[in-house]
C-alpha cells in the first residue's frame, strides 16, 4: 500500500513510491461484508497468515480469524516477509518471529529498517534523516555497506537506491548495474520498474526492463508496479491503468488508485479527507461501491484486505476476504 497508516518502514520513492509486492493471482470475487471486525486503531496487510495491528499505542499481529497471537508490545510493526517481521519495542529494533521473540538483532546503529526480500533486508544506520542505507543479512551482518541515501527492496536481484538524488539499480553484491540517473525509481515488478526522467517537479515517469532500457516511454505524472500484466499510473490528478505497451486499458478517472492484486485494485472516489474507497476489476468494473474511508490492497497470499469505516479520523479498521 502506499497510503501505509501503520508505522510501517515503508519507503516512497518520490513520484514512484514502491509499493508492496503482490501476485498476479485471481480469487473469487470480493465482499464488502467485514470477515474480521472494525476494532483496531490501525490494520496491515496479511502476510504469511498474520497481520500487524494497533491497539492504543502499540503493535501486535492477528491471525486470520482475528485471534491475537502475538499481543500488542512494538512501538512499530511490519508485515511478516520470509519468516520475519521488522519491529521495534523500546530502545530494541529488528527482526521478530512469529511467536514475537526478537531473532535478528544488529549490533548496529540501526534507525529505519524493511522487510526482508530475497534474503537481505535495507537498514538505515545512523542519525534517521542523513543516516545511510545498507543491506543486512539474516544473521545481522551488514553485507552491502551503508552507502546509499535511499534504498528498497530486492526484487529479482535488484534493489533500487539513490544518491545525491539520482536513481538507479545494485545487485546483491552491492554492485551499480543500472546508473544512478534517474529522477526517482520504484522497484522491479514483472520484469519492469517505473522510473522518473527529468526532476521531481517536471519530470515524466516511463518504465524501464532489467537492462536498464526504456521500453515505455516517460509520459505520466506517476507510475507504480506492474500486477498481472497492468500498473496504475497517474496523469494529471487522476489514476488509470496501463497495459506492458503502455495503452491506457483503464483511463484516468480515479481519484486514487493502488496496485491490482488477486485480480482487484482499491480506488477512491473523492478528496483525501472526505473521500470513500472501493474497488474495481480488472476490466475497470466497480466490483465494491466506494464506502470505506481507507481501503488496502488484498494481501497476495491471504485473500484478506484491511479497510477503515467510519470516518478518516474516528474510523476502525477491520478487514474484508475474497
Amino acid at each position: 500500500m502506499r497510503h501505509a497508516l501503520l508505522v510501517f518502514a515503508v519507503l516512497m520513492l518520490a513520484g514512484c513510491g514502491e509499493q508492496t509486492q503482490t501476485s498476479a493471482t485471481t480469487n473469487a470475487k470480493p465482499s464488502a461484508q467485514l470477515v474480521i471486525d472494525a476494532k483496531f486503531d490501525e490494520a496491515g496487510q496479511f502476510s504469511e497468515g498474520l497481520a500487524p495491528v494497533r491497539i492504543g499505542g502499540r503493535y501486535g499481529y492477528i491471525d486470520k480469524s482475528g485471534q491475537t497471537v502475538i499481543p500488542p508490545q512494538f512501538d512499530f510493526a511490519n508485515p511478516f516477509s520470509e519468516g520475519l517481521a521488522a519491529a521495534g519495542a523500546g530502545n530494541r529494533i529488528g527482526y521478530i518471529d512469529k511467536t514475537g521473540q526478537f531473532v535478528v538483532t544488529p549490533q548496529l546503529d540501526i534507525v529505519d529498517l524493511f522487510s526482508f526480500s530475497e534474503g537481505l533486508a535495507a537498514v538505515r544506520i545512523g542519525e534517521f534523516v542523513e543516516g545511510k542505507w545498507g543491506f543486512i543479512d539474516k544473521q545481522g551482518m551488514l553485507v552491502i555497506p551503508a552507502q546509499f541515501d535511499t534504498a528498497g527492496s530486492f526484487r529479482n536481484g535488484l534493489a533500487v537506491v539513490a544518491n545525491d538524488r539520482k536513481f538507479g539499480y545494485i545487485d546483491k553484491q552491492g554492485q551499480i548495474v543500472i546508473p544512478l540517473q534517474f529522477g526517482s525509481a520504484g522497484s522491479f515488478s514483472e520484469g519492469l520498474a517505473s522510473v522518473r526522467v527529468g526532476d521531481y517537479i517536471t519530470g515524466k515517469d516511463g518504465y524501464i526492463d532489467a537492462q536498464g532500457r526504456i521500453v515505455i516511454e516517460p509520459q505520466f505524472d506517476s507510475a507504480f508496479p506492474f500486477d498481472g500484466g497492468l500498473a496504475d499510473v497517474r496523469v494529471g490528478e487522476k489514476y488509470g491503468f496501463i497495459d506492458k505497451m503502455g495503452k491506457l486499458v483503464i483511463q484516468p478517472q480515479f481519484d486514487f488508485a493502488d496496485s491490482f492484486s488477486r485480480g482487484f485494485a482499491a480506488v477512491r472516489v473523492g478528496d483525501e479527507e472526505t473521500g470513500k474507497y472501493g474497488y474495481i476489476d480488472m476490466q475497470g468494473k466497480l466490483v465494491i461501491e466506494p464506502q470505506f474511508a481507507f481501503a488496502d490492497l488484498f494481501s497476495a497470499s491471504d485473500g484478506l484486505a484491511a479497510v477503515r469505516t467510519g470516518t478518516t479520523t474516528n474510523g476502525k479498521f477491520g478487514y474484508i476476504g475474497q
